[in-house]
C-alpha cells in the first residue's frame, strides 16, 4: 500500500467514524482545478461554504477513464499537496451546452464575483488551456451540485 493510499484509507476511516452511514468502500479521490494553487483556492471556497457546485467538460469524461458523476456519489477531495481534506456528495447533475449554464449555477460555484459573465470567462480560459477537447461555445458542460459531508 502506498503512502497516498494509506492516507486516503485513514481519512476515510475518520470520516466513517464521524458519519457511520458512509459506506465501507473507499470513494474516488480528486482535487479541483489543474494546479496545486487552484486546488487549494477552490477547496478553501468549499470549506467556507461558498462553493457548492462545480463544472466539468463532458468531452473530458468521454476521452478519459472516469465516469460522469451521479447523484449520491461520494468523493474525497484533496488539497493541492494531495492530502485528503473533505468528503462531498453529489446532489444534482445537469448536462447543458456552455451557453445554457445558469446564473444560479455560476453563483453556486463561488468563484470571482459569482456572476455568470465571470463564470463564462474563467471556464472558457480554463477549458481552452486544460480540457482534452479544448473550448468551444457549444461544448457540453456537466454542472454538478454537491454538499459537504465531512472535513478534516
Amino acid at each position: 500500500m502506498t503512502s497516498d493510499e494509506r492516507h486516503l484509507r485513514e481519512f476515510w476511516a475518520e470520516a466513517r467514524a464521524a458519519h457511520p452511514e458512509l459506506p465501507a468502500e473507499l470513494p474516488q479521490a480528486w482535487a479541483f482545478g489543474a494546479t496545486p494553487e487552484h486546488a487549494d483556492a477552490l477547496l478553501g471556497l468549499v470549506l467556507e461554504g461558498v462553493k457548492t457546485a462545480t463544472a466539468s467538460a463532458l468531452g473530458d469524461y468521454e476521452t478519459g477513464e472516469e465516469q460522469v458523476p451521479c447523484v449520491g456519489e461520494l468523493s474525497i477531495i484533496l488539497d493541492g499537496a494531495g492530502e485528503p481534506r473533505a468528503v462531498l456528495e453529489v446532489t444534482s447533475i445537469d448536462i447543458v451546452p456552455f451557453d445554457q449554464v445558469t446564473a444560479e449555477h455560476a453563483h453556486a460555484e463561488g468563484e470571482d464575483d459569482r456572476s455568470l459573465d465571470s463564470w463564462r470567462r474563467i471556464h472558457e480560459r480554463f477549458w481552452a488551456a486544460y480540457s482534452d477537447q479544448g473550448f468551444t461555445p457549444d461544448m457540453l458542460v456537466v454542472c454538478e451540485a454537491f454538499r459537504l459531508v465531512h472535513i478534516r
